[in-house]
C-alpha cells in the first residue's frame, strides 16, 4: 500500500478527454506493484466508458517513469516475472481504443520508455530524457522496447541506446523522430490538451477506426497494408452519403481558413 495520503495514480475525466497522472514523485514514479494494478484498473474504467476517447498519460513532478521499482524487486515484495503475468501495464493500455498523448514530463527510463512508447503520440518537456538501461539492470525487456524502439527511430539508433544505456535529451529525441515536439515544462500540458482537443473534435467513430487503420497496416508488408487499407475504405464506403460530406467540407474550410490565421 501507499505509504502516504495521495493516490499513486491521479485520475481526471473531462469532456471526452482522461487525464492520468503517475503520482509517486518522490519515487520518480517508479512503476510499483500498486502503482501497476491501479494503472491497469483505471485502463479497464476508461474502456468501459464510450464518452472517454482521448488519453493523455504524464507524471508528478521532475520524471514520467523510472520504470520498474527496483527498491521493490530487489526486497523480494515482488517478482520480476510478476509484470508479464497481470503486470504488463504497456498491454493495458493497448486496450484502449482512442489515441493516447504521452505528455513526457522528465526522464523516462527503461519500463517508463516503454510506457512512453506504448503512446501514439509524444510531447516532450524539455527536461525531458529517455534511457533504456535493461543492459545495466541485467534484464531483458518484456513490454516491448527491444523492437517497438528500432521501428520508431531506426535499428542503429536503437542499438546505440539499448547497448549503451545511455540518455536521450528531449532535443535529439525529436531530432530522431522519437517525440512530435519539444515544449517548455510550463507548457506541456496545455500544448498536450490542445492536441487532444483536435482530436475530440473529429468524428468519433472515425477517430477509434482510423488509430486501428494505421496500426494494423503498420505491422505489415507494405503490399498486405495497401490491401487493408482498399478493404476498410470500402466498407466505410457504404455508409458515407454526399450530404455528410458537403456538410464537413465546409466545416474543415473554415478550419484551415482559421488555422492559416498568423
Amino acid at each position: 500500500m501507499s505509504t502516504n495520503s495521495e493516490p499513486v495514480l491521479l485520475v481526471e475525466v473531462s469532456g471526452g478527454l482522461a487525464t492520468l497522472t503517475l503520482n509517486r514523485p518522490q519515487a520518480m514514479n517508479a512503476l510499483s506493484s500498486e502503482l501497476r494494478v491501479a494503472l491497469s484498473g483505471a485502463i479497464d474504467k476508461l474502456c468501459a466508458d464510450p464518452s472517454v476517447r482521448v488519453l493523455i498519460l504524464t507524471g508528478a513532478g521532475r520524471a514520467f517513469s523510472a520504470g520498474l521499482d527496483l527498491k521493490e524487486l530487489g526486497s523480494g515484495a515482488s517478482q520480476i516475472g510478476g509484470v508479464l503475468d497481470g503486470g504488463n501495464v504497456v498491454k493495458s493500455l493497448s486496450r484502449f481504443q482512442g489515441p493516447i498523448i504521452g505528455a513526457i514530463n522528465g526522464a523516462a527510463i527503461t519500463g517508463g520508455f516503454e510506457l512512453a512508447l506504448a503512446c501514439d503520440v509524444l510531447i516532450a518537456s524539455s527536461t525531458a530524457r529517455f534511457a533504456d538501461t535493461h543492459v545495466r539492470v541485467g534484464v531483458m525487456p518484456g513490454w516491448g522496447l527491444s523492437q517497438k524502439l528500432s521501428r520508431a527511430i531506426g535499428i542503429s539508433r536503437a542499438k546505440e541506446l539499448s547497448l549503451t544505456g545511455n540518455f536521450l535529451p528531449a532535443e535529439q529525441a525529436e531530432r530522431w523522430g522519437l517525440v512530435n515536439r519539444v515544449v517548455a515544462p510550463e507548457e506541456l500540458m496545455p500544448a498536450a490538451r490542445a492536441l487532444a482537443q483536435d482530436m475530440l473534435s473529429t468524428i468519433p467513430e472515425n477517430l477509434i477506426a482510423y488509430k486501428k487503420l494505421i496500426d494494423e497496416g503498420f505491422g505489415q508488408d507494405f503490399a498486405t497494408a495497401m490491401q487493408t487499407e482498399q478493404r476498410i475504405f470500402k466498407a466505410a464506403a457504404k455508409s458515407v452519403s454526399s450530404e455528410s460530406i458537403e456538410r464537413r467540407r465546409g466545416e474543415i474550410q473554415q478550419r484551415g481558413q482559421s488555422q492559416a490565421q498568423p
